[in-house]
């Protein structure tokens, strides 16, 4: 039996996974039409600044709308806010900011296990949120 945190940690891989898979197919469409014919590889030098637009829409989208990401969903487990319910947006945003890149994550995580008693993360505190099992809603 995996523990919370490795479930999470492997979900988040997942979806790292997922959004990497999405802009090579992205890569690969551009390629023929674009890139090639126009000579636009600089088309690709955009790409650091879709991702991050990406990755917000990605998990605040899932996680408002579905209650959990794929990698969340493999793993049955859910995004509540405190009371058990459904997240909002504004609440996504909050969660969601340190996942962009990875450094501002492990940060996140850190200071996170480091103040309070639970091992949410400190932007899944401020926005009063947390990661359960399916099982425990």
């Amino acid at each position: 039996m995996l523990s919370m945190f490795k479930k999470r940690a492997l979900a988040y891989l997942i979806d790292w996974f997922v959004i990497s898979a999405i802009f090579m197919i992205l890569a690969v469409i551009l390629y023929f039409p674009i890139v090639v014919p126009f000579s636009l590889f600089i088309i690709y030098n955009y790409f650091i600044y879709l991702l991050p637009i990406f990755i917000i829409f990605y998990f605040v989208y899932l996680e408002t709308n579905k209650g959990r990401t794929i990698g969340k969903d493999i793993f049955d487990l859910k995004v509540v806010s405190e009371d058990g319910g459904n997240i909002t947006y504004w609440e996504a945003i909050i969660r969601n900011l340190s996942k962009l890149y990875w450094i501002p994550i492990i940060f996140d995580l850190i200071i996170g296990r480091l103040i309070g008693e639970s091992n949410e993360r400190i932007l899944g505190r401020w926005s009063k949120t947390m990661v359960v099992e399916k099982e425990t809603i």
